[in-house]
């Protein structure tokens, strides 16, 4: 644990040697779609699979127990003469220190994912050019998991990623395809890589760090500690709530962290949930029967 952390505080900016930073699954799932050759959707994942898992991503050193747990779902809603369309579903999770437990921090479905494929073509990544929309979104994606990651273990550690992310918008504008630019609707690609670059909204970045390396790698050894701390997250996002509501970071983090939320406040030492009830339910109403399972 204490090797990663070192790790993504450095890769930025020293180079070491190179190993794959992703243990990523990825699916493609072709059940909506009247094809009876199945055969193209298993070549996509097969060659996704590789792309993402490896291809380097950063000049980072991590060990294979030390990469990234993720997993991409793209579900294929139309299909015709090489062009796809459909959504991709991304989670990505967090090792907790002291524990065989994995955290998950995001959580996400992107519903404007149009693409063009042609069977057993190469699939790489050229940060300098726009190649295909295919590569583009898994890019943009694998440095959003990146840089999340990142924000757990080192405060806003995570820039360098958001900052590659960023890149792939502004080459991808440009393409005619729908969900890079600001305009492309308020849960756009565009719009999560803005927010996790702005000083807007820099709580949920603060937030990310108290909760995870503050808390969660605190349970096991300061348990009481831990709750305050995670309690003390909570606080920081209502404070950005009050400011920003319903933003996407918020709603992405509460679709990742609703059931580990209500877990950790429903047992071990006890700390004051009347106040984190209410705001609970201020910042992530959508969730309020799980938040009723926090008991005082």
């Amino acid at each position: 644990m204490l090797k990663r952390i070192l790790t993504l505080l450095l890769c930025a900016c020293l180079s070491f040697t190179y190993s794959q930073e992703l243990n990523c699954t990825v699916i493609v799932n072709s059940d909506q779609v009247n094809q009876t050759n199945k055969q193209i959707f298993t070549t996509l994942q097969k060659s996704l699979n590789d792309y993402v898992n490896k291809t380097q991503w950063t000049n980072g050193n991590f060990n294979a127990n030390e990469r990234i747990e993720c997993s991409m779902m793209v579900t294929i809603t139309q299909y015709d003469n090489s062009t796809f369309s459909g959504t991709i579903q991304i989670q990505s999770n967090r090792p907790v220190f002291n524990s065989t437990y994995q955290s998950p921090v995001f959580n996400y479905q992107d519903k404007q994912f149009t693409f063009k494929y042609v069977e057993f073509a190469p699939l790489y990544f050229n940060p300098n050019v726009f190649e295909s929309n295919l590569t583009a979104v898994v890019s943009y994606y694998v440095y959003i998991i990146l840089g999340i990651d990142a924000d757990t273990f080192s405060k806003e550690g995570g820039s360098p990623y958001y900052e590659q992310a960023q890149a792939i918008v502004n080459l991808s504008q440009g393409s005619g395809f729908s969900g890079w630019k600001q305009t492309d609707g308020n849960r756009s690609r565009w719009e999560l890589v803005d927010n996790l670059l702005s000083n807007t909204f820099r709580e949920y970045r603060m937030a990310l760090y108290d909760y995870h390396r503050l808390g969660m790698d605190l349970l096991v050894s300061e348990p009481q500690t831990a709750k305050d701390n995670i309690l003390n997250s909570m606080a920081l996002l209502d404070k950005l709530n009050n400011t920003r509501p319903n933003s996407f970071v918020l709603q992405a983090f509460f679709d990742a962290k609703s059931e580990e939320i209500a877990n950790v406040f429903s047992g071990g030492p006890k700390v004051k949930i009347a106040e984190l009830k209410e705001n609970l339910n201020s910042m992530a109403p959508l969730y309020s029967k799980t938040w009723s399972r926090i008991k005082y």
